[in-house]
């Protein structure tokens, strides 16, 4: 256990901050599933900014890597082109 006040504030942020990048990244992740069930392609180009949307934020606060999230985004559109 954390002994200085500052340490024991630090693991306190540290978990506020772990279960909101784990919530956000588990929304990222179903969405992109859904796009992905989509049987229609005006459904998953619906969902398609969403995605896009979502995962530039994870990107940016580095919760998945800058790659990862441009390969995401780049099957994903490549998928919603194919749907006829």
């Amino acid at each position: 256990m954390a002994n200085h006040k500052s340490a024991i504030k630090r693991i306190r942020s540290n978990e506020a901050k772990r279960d909101l990048n784990r919530y956000q990244h588990k929304t990222a992740r179903t969405i992109v599933k859904n796009i992905r069930k989509a049987a229609s392609k005006s459904e998953a180009e619906s969902l398609l900014s969403k995605a896009f949307s979502a995962l530039d934020k994870l990107a940016k606060r580095n919760v998945i890597h800058k790659n990862k999230a441009g390969n995401l985004k780049s099957s994903l559109k490549k998928h919603v082109d194919s749907l006829a």
